[in-house]
């Protein structure tokens, strides 16, 4: 920080000095006597005389040392802003790898519900093993012989009586099984 003076005139230091003495009046009640420190002795080398007005190098017009100025910045500093910024993005990051992990995880679970989805259904709903349907053949061979003949039904007809001893058998078969 450079060095700088602060120039007062004469009139400004009266004006400043009056005001002082109008505020110990009107704020002087019964107060318990403090003492206060000596005024410290401005030095010649302090001070310059230019024309009609006083410099004071580093002592305020009422001769005590000045407080630096309080500089209240109008705008937050651009590096806390940059970390503010940085801190935002990175939770902004770690949402989206949480978001695409997640994502994941139920793709995964959905295809896994679906496989046993099917798998369920294909036990639930499977049919036993069937023995095949007795006189199956025969069967087929009457219903050939009328598609080959539709005009002369009585040349199937041995066809249809070996279809139907077929049959009388496969029943007596499941009867006895049966009893």
């Amino acid at each position: 920080m450079g060095h700088f003076s602060i120039q007062i005139s004469s009139d400004l230091v009266s004006r400043l000095a009056d005001d002082t003495e109008k505020l110990k009046k009107k704020t002087k009640k019964s107060k318990a006597k403090v003492p206060r420190e000596p005024k410290p002795q401005i030095h010649e080398k302090q001070k310059q005389i230019t024309g009609d007005s006083e410099t004071f190098k580093g002592l305020s017009a009422t001769g005590w040392p000045q407080q630096p100025p309080l500089f209240l910045p109008v705008n937050p500093p651009a590096q806390s802003a940059y970390t503010e910024l940085d801190a935002v993005r990175s939770v902004l990051q770690d949402s989206e790898r949480v978001i695409e992990t997640l994502q994941k995880q139920d793709e995964n679970m959905v295809q896994e519900v679906t496989q046993r989805a099917r798998d369920l259904r294909d036990k639930e709903f499977k049919l036993p093993y069937q023995k095949p349907m007795p006189c199956s053949a025969e069967n087929d061979a009457w219903l050939a012989c009328y598609k080959e003949h539709p005009a002369d039904f009585l040349r199937c007809a041995p066809l249809v009586k070996n279809f139907e001893s077929c049959i009388r058998r496969a029943r007596q078969q499941v009867s006895s099984a049966e009893n």
